[in-house]
């Protein structure tokens, strides 16, 4: 992509969310400041990200998009409406060609996409074109935008971390015996 100056745009493809609930306050600022970013008004229920709180854990856990690589609301729609754009790397909605049944909505295993009757359209997190102000205003940093590499390596971190201990138990247990 070029610019009004001729200089090409370039956009980080492999940027993705990453949420640490462990760190989620609840405090729902990144519900608010996201849907007064999209809708220009502050009423968490419009919002793309969610914050579901897990009474029985004490747990805040925001939900959002995760841009599948072959995203079920692609799939599902019936006429076509959700496409991947591939530059900004994400799921996108096409309003003009929607019909607003939902399906996508169904079929969302993260629970990312829903509906704004309001609006009468659905709505999805389009990582606020590469600036997503989710990230930029949570201050104990429960979301943030990240190398998809990083989160890969993160996770194989904690995993051998996992093992690790995992070992170390049985190794116990071995030797009591």
């Amino acid at each position: 992509m070029i610019d009004a100056k001729g200089k090409r745009i370039m956009h980080n493809n492999t940027k993705v969310l990453k949420i640490d609930y462990e760190k989620c306050t609840g405090c729902r600022t990144c519900e608010q400041v996201c849907v007064l970013k999209h809708d220009g008004v502050i009423n968490p229920m419009r919002s793309r990200i969610r914050v579901v709180k897990w009474d029985m854990e004490g747990l805040y856990i925001p939900m959002s998009c995760q841009q599948c690589q072959d995203a079920p609301c692609m799939v599902g729609c019936p006429v076509g409406a959700i496409s991947r754009n591939d530059e900004m790397n994400r799921v996108e909605v096409d309003y003009d060609v929607c019909i607003g049944c939902r399906t996508c909505v169904s079929v969302c295993p993260f629970g990312a996409m829903s509906f704004n009757p309001i609006e009468r359209k659905v709505v999805k997190c389009d990582l606020c074109d590469g600036d997503p102000q989710c990230v930029r205003f949570c201050d104990v940093k429960a979301v943030q935008f990240v190398d998809s590499a990083s989160v890969s390596l993160d996770k194989k971190r904690s995993a051998a971390s996992r093992l690790k201990a995992a070992q170390k138990q049985a190794l116990a247990l071995h030797e009591e015996m």
